[in-house]
């Protein structure tokens, strides 16, 4: 058998792998195989490729295996010493990374060009294009994500009024020069190549400036699905069919994700793509501040209330990641559920820094998935309970966003916690959350503030529940 053939079998498993692999993901109780299966198809996919310089006779081995060596140790190191608070910014470098390599790819081609005098078809240019178009705004836009997310980066100093015309015109300005770079197929103006790729990184950073708050897992979904998108142009660029699948897969994933995380946050996919949605907005919720006074509860008072309630729901948040609480958070459940409590989780879909950011967490204490309620269903448990602790969320449960037309957040759809009999909600103080807003909730008759580290406070629960 010719080993084209073999090399296109052992292809074809890859992507059957990385096909079974994205489908065991749909669900945590499956996520853990599903990553295997994922990167096992990644691995046939390395193996076959490594075969194939023997098909053209080139001898490019020192480079391939400098680069297995490099990005696996970089990478290895990264994924062993990331704390899971920190997991939405290493997806962010990961998305980054994947569009720097679709734009070296673009440069290199079009170098090779240069240097063998290559005419390139139409389609030829269009594919190395838009391949480093797609790339150079995954590139930027992910490095500027991960410094917000890290702190690095005041949303207010990378950001104006009117900031999304210069998008819009950033835009306009590409496709025009994309334009004329086909039309011409000037692929020896060197000049007008570099002020293509230029125009392309600011836009990138330009993209993602304005921005923030609540919305930065949607705009974290949106550059995961461009980093495969840019791998699939590659794929054609390379008339490499593993690479076309994989990024297609990825980039099909990450475009139903953030048209279900947008639908979350009630908002259109078009405001995401210009760029226009989000800004860094944080002027106070009507009626959150003032006169009005948060009234605190004892440890002991609250843990008597849960031992005593027929059903409790855990609203998980951001705080939660920070705290590392979500074991303590198990525990507590279970003594409630042994006490005859029933138990659940509200998960709201842009809860803490990226998609599943939550789902993740509480997986990785063994909470059990059917007792991980979505939006709608939460909201339907949460109306029938007698507690609901919110663990380090806020925006996500601010009655602003049903009630408030000058609030940030007005028409995200959220977790409507104040329904139920009582609301303990764990915090750190009375700052605002992520989106820089006050939240009403603080001071509602049925609300009462569970100051001091979560996993601390959850931790005094449990002790008091064993007491009981």
């Amino acid at each position: 058998m010719e080993l084209k053939i073999l090399l296109d079998i052992g292809y074809f498993i890859g992507a059957v792998l990385f096909i079974f692999g994205l489908r065991q993901l749909s669900s945590p109780d499956t996520a853990r195989k599903g990553n295997l299966l994922a990167g096992l198809g990644m691995a046939f996919a390395i193996v076959c490729t490594l075969f194939y310089p023997l098909e053209t006779g080139s001898n490019n081995y020192l480079w391939i295996l400098g680069g297995l060596l490099v990005g696996g140790t970089v990478g290895w190191i990264m994924a062993k010493k990331v704390a899971m608070t920190d997991m939405p910014q290493l997806v962010s470098l990961f998305n980054g990374f994947g569009g720097a390599c679709a734009v070296v790819l673009g440069g290199t081609e079009f170098r090779n060009a240069i240097v063998h005098e290559t005419a390139l078809s139409n389609t030829g240019l269009f594919i190395l294009l838009i391949t480093i178009f797609i790339g150079g705004i995954a590139f930027t836009g992910s490095l500027l994500a991960y410094g917000k997310l890290q702190g690095l980066v005041n949303d207010k100093k990378v950001t104006f009024n009117g900031h999304t015309y210069l998008n819009l015109i950033l835009l306009v300005a590409i496709i025009a020069l994309l334009v004329f770079l086909i039309a011409t197929g000037a692929v020896d103006q060197i000049w007008v190549w570099v002020i293509f790729v230029a125009i392309i990184l600011i836009y990138g950073f330009s993209f993602v400036a304005p921005i923030g708050g609540a919305d930065m897992p949607v705009v974290i979904s949106l550059l995961n699905s461009f980093s495969g998108l840019s791998a699939a142009a590659a794929g054609l660029l390379y008339n490499n069919q593993i690479m076309l699948i994989g990024g297609i897969l990825v980039g099909a994933s990450g475009t139903i994700l953030t048209l279900m995380m947008c639908k979350a946050m009630n908002r259109s996919l078009m405001n995401v793509i210009i760029g226009g949605f989000g800004s860094s907005n944080t002027s106070a919720a009507k009626g959150a501040v003032g006169d009005q006074v948060a009234i605190e509860v004892s440890i002991n008072d609250a843990a008597i209330q849960l031992y005593y309630a027929k059903s409790v729901v855990f609203v998980p948040g951001y705080g939660l990641a920070v705290a590392q609480a979500q074991k303590t958070c198990k525990e507590l459940d279970d003594l409630l559920e042994a006490n005859g409590v029933e138990v659940s989780y509200a998960i709201h879909p842009v809860a803490g820094r990226m998609p599943g950011h939550m789902n993740v967490l509480l997986a990785e204490a063994d909470v059990p998935y059917p007792k991980l309620l979505d939006l709608d269903d939460a909201n339907a448990k949460i109306k029938e309970a007698d507690v609901s602790i919110i663990v380090g969320a806020n925006d996500v449960v601010n009655p602003a966003a049903l009630d408030d037309p000058s609030s940030p957040i007005y028409g995200m759809p959220v977790l409507e916690v104040w329904k139920s009999k009582n609301v303990f909600v764990m915090k750190r103080s009375m700052n605002p959350g992520y989106a820089g807003i006050q939240n009403p909730l603080f001071f509602l008759d049925n609300t009462r503030m569970l100051f001091g580290d979560a996993k601390d406070t959850l931790k005094k629960l449990v002790t008091e529940v064993k007491s009981l």
